[in-house]
């Protein structure tokens, strides 16, 4: 039997991962930070371990020596990069290191795929694709661009290692730390008549959206693949924050939503690009990806799965 290792199993994309591998019969192993009270999905072998404990992550991959490790762990937040940007790159950047070297010094067979970040492009002009100049604006970016470029690193010395340069990804799972699962959340709860006004910032902002089983295809399609190499992943479409707000309240029927959203200017990121959105011709042509749910499937499912939460709790 395969075995595969994900880290950051008990996220949206390691949640969905973990499922799809369990399903096709693999033995799945997942790194979840210590303390963590996340769900895991049934079958997977759990192993906590602090991400930037290098020797833990050496000693396991050379006990496992999976065909496949996905790295999908790390401070997620752009946001919460700008409040803690060391501890984002000792979560985000310095992890693909340990985890590399311990490939390459015990486990050269395995396949490896980082989840990179559609933020290592920081404000360049779209669409953006693999030959796109890589600078970050945010340290969240920079730990990213860090990881991506140790990816190169190791590819060069033999390594079967890839990169998933994904976009904005989101699904029912999306948790609110993200403004996505923000939106999704007041909504429901403004519906439901708990909640009178969504606080948001920059509403201008706009960002290619996606629907994450479709992006956990993608790192499993390039895993496979028989070279390594990197991978722009989006739908090719990009929508605004108020695109993603006005989707959300049309999915419970309200149309004049402006007055339940207010602007906070302390929500405002610093250096945020004004337009990010994939050119994923590379992923399409070579992998036989495509996105397969649309943006307002996408909101609406969201949306939906806040108002059967809210209907449960009750």
């Amino acid at each position: 039997m395969a075995l595969a290792l994900i880290t950051g199993v008990a996220g949206q994309d390691g949640t969905y991962l973990s499922r799809a591998l369990v399903g096709e019969g693999m033995e799945v192993h997942g790194i979840a930070r210590p303390g963590s009270e996340s769900v895991i999905e049934p079958g997977v072998i759990v192993h906590r371990i602090d991400v930037r404990d290098a020797d833990a992550l050496t000693g396991l991959i050379a006990d496992l020596r999976p065909a496949e490790l996905y790295h999908l762990a790390g401070q997620s937040s752009v946001g919460a990069s700008w409040q803690d940007p060391l501890g984002t790159v000792q979560q985000t950047g310095a992890p693909v290191a340990a985890l590399l070297a311990a490939v390459s010094m015990s486990s050269p067979g395995t396949r490896f795929v980082n989840a990179s970040s559609s933020e290592i492009f920081g404000a360049a002009a779209a669409p953006q694709n693999e030959a796109t100049p890589i600078a970050p604006v945010s340290p969240y970016g920079a730990a990213k661009a860090l990881g991506h470029f140790l990816v190169n690193s190791f590819r060069a010395r033999g390594l079967h290692a890839s990169s998933c340069i994904l976009y904005n990804h989101e699904s029912p799972l999306r948790d609110e730390r993200f403004v996505t699962g923000k939106i999704a959340t007041a909504v429901a709860r403004i519906d439901a008549g708990l909640q009178d006004v969504l606080y948001l910032g920059d509403l201008t902002v706009e960002r290619d959206w996606g629907w994450a089983p479709d992006y956990v295809d993608a790192l499993r399609r390039v895993a496979r693949h028989s070279a390594p190499a990197d991978y722009v992943i989006g739908t090719g479409v990009s929508h605004s924050i108020r695109d993603f707000v006005s989707a959300a309240f049309s999915a419970v029927g309200i149309h004049e939503w402006e007055r339940f959203v207010r602007t906070d200017p302390d929500l405002v990121r610093p250096a945020d690009p004004a337009t990010q959105r994939a050119d994923s011709t590379k992923a399409r042509m070579v992998l036989g990806w495509a996105p397969t749910v649309e943006f307002d499937g996408i909101v609406s499912a969201m949306v939906g799965h806040r108002i059967d939460q809210l209907t449960s709790a009750t």
